[in-house]
């Protein structure tokens, strides 16, 4: 075979490529069961944050565990103290969180950064157990939550680097779950520490509490340092060649040809575009409403001791309602990516979540508050399936870094507030809290009304632009 034939082989290939984007794959099959190899590969590896944020709730929420078995008593707490000792913790996480995943999109390696912040708030939360009175504890958690920012907007980030907006939900949903699953076995495992470590070397058992989840935190960090990814463009290590190109051009194709390749670029440029894109204030501002409705989830052992159990009765049965938060969260978030749609599954869940504001706060029968407390648990459907619909929203990839940072951001005044709105003053009923709650997940549901409809319009201008214009369909927004 000649040169000639040589140049005509090339030209007929180069020729197929151009009229089918997926040659380089083996074609439309050869494609398909490649994405199917990278997508499990890159499952399988993703998987370890599930367990990465139990343990990260588990070192937030303790604190409300801990208040059951002394922990008010031997640290001198009184008035808000203890509302204060929650609070402070999202104070640390608000001032890093920004500043935290623009690093990381610069260094392009959360395979070493996360495990690292997290190693790091596993041994502050270790630290927390020798915490004699109102200010030690106020810095360690402090300091904890400083840590601790890193990891879920940076979490948020990496899925959305490597996940389609229709894969989305269902892996931000695995994530999340994390927090759920950690509500329900955090109080078993409280129970389980709580009445067997009193008095072990001289410690009450509250402060093995923080010893051994803390510990445990550090030891799972470690191991996380060889199993997560980095981004697709610099995880050659794990991937093949092929695997890796389909990564990057996967994410491309969804986000309509404008993702950058480089990591590096635009960390300035990202915060500026972030800032000054209205729907990132407005995504923020209805997360911080949604987040706020959520402020039970800390105070859920002391919910539970008002239907009048013992205290290791209490936290058993704080696990229950959480599990079915997250049978639920995990179906939702399927059914939101296989149908493509956001706005009402955010919406279904925050409703039925008020139904149970309504029951806790209008008798004080057992059976009956103790229904709404799975009510309640399962509302976090609606936050899960709202952090995909805010991240599949914008673009680019180095906007998005900075954009998920602020928005989370943003919602910690949510939690910091929230803390403030369970005094136990208000107790057992705790009327005003739930209506509270109620006010605030009635705002967030308009405001993402709001949005939806925004996004509507955006849309249609598209459409009407490629129509005037005869241009192929872009990208178009999920509502």
């Amino acid at each position: 075979m000649d040169d000639r034939d040589d140049e005509r082989d090339t030209l007929l290939l180069t020729q197929d490529r151009q009229i089918d984007p997926d040659a380089a794959f083996g074609g439309r099959l050869g494609r398909n069961e490649l994405e199917a190899r990278l997508v499990s590969k890159l499952d399988t590896r993703m998987s370890i944050l599930i367990l990465i944020y139990i343990l990260n709730y588990l070192d937030r929420n303790n604190a409300s565990a801990a208040r059951l078995h002394g922990f008010e008593r031997d640290l001198n707490l009184t008035g808000s103290q203890f509302a204060s000792v929650l609070s402070i913790l999202y104070v640390g996480y608000l001032v890093m969180q920004i500043p935290s995943n623009m690093f990381l999109n610069y260094i392009g390696r959360p395979s070493r950064f996360l495990p690292l912040c997290m190693a790091v708030w596993g041994l502050i939360s270790v630290s927390t157990g020798f915490a004699t009175n109102f200010r030690t504890v106020m810095f360690t958690r402090f300091f904890i939550g400083f840590t601790e920012a890193a990891f879920f907007p940076g979490a948020w980030f990496l899925i959305s680097k490597w996940y389609s907006r229709r894969e989305l939900s269902q892996r931000t949903a695995l994530l999340s779950c994390g927090s759920l699953i950690s509500n329900a076995i955090g109080s078993l495992v409280a129970s389980g520490i709580l009445d067997s470590m009193e008095g072990r070397l001289g410690y009450a058992a509250w402060r093995w509490l923080f010893f051994i989840e803390g510990g445990a935190t550090v030891v799972v960090a470690i191991t996380a340092m060889f199993i997560l990814p980095d981004f697709p463009e610099n995880s050659s290590n794990w991937l093949s060649p092929a695997e890796q190109s389909l990564a990057m051009r996967r994410m491309a194709e969804d986000a309509g040809m404008d993702e950058d390749p480089d990591p590096k670029h635009g960390s300035t440029a990202g915060l500026y575009m972030a800032l000054s894109d209205g729907k990132v204030w407005w995504l923020a501002l209805t997360l911080t409403s949604i987040v706020m409705s959520l402020s039970f989830n800390a105070y859920f052992p002391t919910l539970a001791e008002t239907m009048g159990y013992g205290r290791t009765l209490t936290l058993l049965l704080c696990a229950p309602p959480w599990f079915f938060a997250t049978f639920v969260g995990f179906a939702i978030s399927r059914h939101s990516d296989q149908v493509g749609e956001r706005f009402w599954h955010i919406v279904a869940p925050l409703l039925i979540g008020t139904l149970g504001f309504l029951l806790a706060m209008s008798t004080m029968n057992t059976f009956v508050r103790y229904i709404s407390l799975f009510l309640m648990a399962q509302s976090y459907a609606g936050f899960i399936i709202y952090l995909s619909w805010a991240s599949g929203t914008i673009r680019p990839a180095y906007k998005r870094a900075v954009a998920l940072a602020f928005i989370n951001m943003v919602s910690s005044l949510g939690n910091i507030a929230g803390s403030y709105i369970w005094p136990s003053t208000w107790g057992p009923s705790y009327k005003a809290s739930y209506s509270i709650c109620i006010f605030a997940s009635t705002l967030g549901i308009l405001f993402c009304f709001m949005f939806r409809q925004h996004l509507a319009s955006l849309n249609a201008s598209a459409e009407r632009i490629e129509a005037e214009m005869d241009e192929p369909k872009g990208y178009r927004y999920l509502l």
